[in-house]
């Protein structure tokens, strides 16, 4: 694929050696990762049962940014490698990348299922894609347009689904929480786009640590309007692991396996892996949060399976 030989140049470039790895090690890992970003979206749905979307997601990014800043101090030395001119791109970066798609995130899945939200977010690359052609960056292909338009169709399915009679709000899914995802998944789509060149320029470590930190920087102002009444004390031991959870594994953990795995592994193979997560996260969700898989969920969610596989094939 043409985004999997870019990330791999860039893997070349900063000269990552492929040698002298440990495969069982390396695929355990990948394993773990995939399992931690499945994970995190019934994990989720427990955070929210004890705090509101858009807190859950202010504090989310809080716990992330605390987590990067030792990272970056250990990999930089303190140096900084940017000037004051590039702040503000990082930083809208980080609005972007960051607090617009980790809030949708949040509260779109406070509003509608696992499984939906799953399924929308692993609709990105068709988003991607869109952004890329309209940024002459990419050319459309008639496959590409037959692939998007399949995924679409497989939305539109995914819509007729309603939540069960009697049924709590955001235990089922809902049309609000879907375009709340949908408009999340754009965001982080439109980033993935603009941020590639400023990934090479700066660095990853140093461009997550800004996104991070300017993300909490930004809904810090919802995080103390939300937090100011907020019982804290009623919070469950469940309910702050589940929101610790969030705030490293999803975001710290999983970021720095990746970029290790791009080491040693294709980044087309990586970046297949984002076939599983929804059936993880479906199935996970299914198992410990007693959500239905119903027979409009398989069939909505087969075929945007297939629109996004025919969309990735006519990349490479």
């Amino acid at each position: 694929m043409k985004a999997g030989a870019d990330l791999e140049q860039g893997v070349a470039a900063a000269g990552v050696s492929r040698s002298h790895h440990n495969p069982p090690l390396l695929y355990t890992l990948v394993g773990l990762m995939t399992l931690f970003w499945s994970a995190n979206f019934f994990i989720g749905k427990i955070a929210l049962r004890e705090f509101p979307g858009p807190l859950a997601a202010s504090l989310r990014l809080l716990i992330a940014a605390l987590g990067m800043l030792p990272i970056y101090f250990w990999k930089t030395g303190g140096q900084r490698r940017w000037s004051w001119r590039d702040a503000p791109t990082l930083v809208f970066l980080g609005f972007v990348g960051v607090a617009i798609n980790q809030f949708c995130f949040i509260v779109g899945l406070s509003k509608t299922s696992v499984a939906h939200s799953s399924l929308i977010i692993g609709m990105t690359p068709i988003w991607v894609l869109l952004i890329a052609v309209a940024r002459g960056l990419e050319r459309m292909t008639p496959q590409k347009l037959g692939g998007m338009l399949i995924a679409f169709a497989g939305v539109a399915v995914l819509s007729m689904e309603k939540p069960p009679a009697g049924s709590p709000p955001g235990d089922g899914p809902t049309l609000a929480g879907d375009l709340i995802t949908f408009v999340g998944a754009s965001a982080f789509a439109f980033y993935t786009v603009l941020g590639k060149e400023v990934n090479h320029r700066f660095g990853s470590v140093t461009v997550n640590t800004f996104l991070f930190g300017s993300g909490a920087l930004i809904l810090s102002p919802v995080m103390l309007l939300q937090g100011w009444s907020f019982p804290f004390a009623r919070v469950s031991a469940a309910g702050w692991l589940s929101l610790l959870y969030m705030g490293i594994f999803p975001s710290l953990v999983c970021y720095l396996i990746f970029y290790y795995a791009l080491g040693y592994v294709a980044a087309s193979r990586l970046s297949a892996l984002s076939y599983l997560q929804p059936v993880a996260a479906t199935a996970l969700a299914a198992v410990f949060l007693g959500e239905r898989i119903s027979a409009l969920l398989l069939a909505g969610g087969a075929v945007i399976f297939t629109g996004v596989y025919l969309t990735e094939r006519g990349r490479c």
